[in-house]
């Protein structure tokens, strides 16, 4: 039993206003094409994007803001044997969302922000002994150090580098080029590849784990 998540979050600033990120969910969602292709039954969990995903072993539940994320992961979670958690959430939500549209008025406007609850750190610190959790970190400085920083703090068994200063990796491209590094320090290096096929080596190492 898997459980993937993919894509943004949309946190809501009134009723037609957001603030999200990049992330077009398709990582994500090869992940868990690849998964069910090999026989798993997959809960992907995915954000807001205009991509499908259809496979009869995939149940997808949409979901718009981190706090729904959160809500769904948590119902599906305990029964999961392996966990990726590939979606961008967003780590601020505004405080107050508007009732109505902000009218264009003054020559500023200040939003408060609230963290949102950290999904990823939650369900690792609560894995038990037959779960596998996953996380990705998409960097842009010190990629290294703050992927194993992150694989240790949130008590993952591995952890998926994204670094957005390679070309043709990271958000809305078709590749990725990605470094797998496990709770044992072993660091692999991939070169730049189609999403599918990149999906295909995370699987892999994932069985190799498990």
């Amino acid at each position: 039993n898997f459980l993937i998540t993919a894509g943004p979050t949309h946190e809501a600033i009134d009723p037609v206003r957001f603030i999200g990120n990049l992330s077009s969910g398709k990582m994500g969602i090869a992940l868990a094409l690849e998964a069910a292709k090999q026989g798993a039954i997959v809960k992907l969990v995915l954000g807001p994007t205009y991509l499908d995903c259809n496979h009869s072993n995939i149940s997808v539940y949409r979901v718009e803001s981190a706090n729904e994320m959160y809500n769904k992961v948590n119902t599906l979670f305990t029964n999961s044997d392996i966990s990726i958690f590939a979606a961008a959430v967003a780590d601020y939500t505004p405080e107050n969302v508007a009732e109505n549209k902000i009218k264009k008025s003054d020559n500023n406007i200040s939003i408060s922000l609230v963290k949102t609850t950290d999904i990823l750190a939650e369900m690792g610190a609560r894995k038990e002994d037959h779960q596998l959790v996953v996380g990705f970190a998409v960097e842009t400085e010190n990629e290294l150090r703050n992927a194993k920083e992150k694989l240790e703090k949130k008590h993952l068994d591995m952890i998926v580098l994204n670094s957005l200063n390679n070309k043709g990796a990271g958000f809305e491209y078709n590749t990725n080029k990605i470094t797998i590094i496990d709770k044992q320090n072993n660091i692999l290096n991939f070169n730049l590849k189609d999403k599918s096929e990149v999906a295909k080596d995370i699987i892999a190492k994932i069985i190799e784990l498990r």
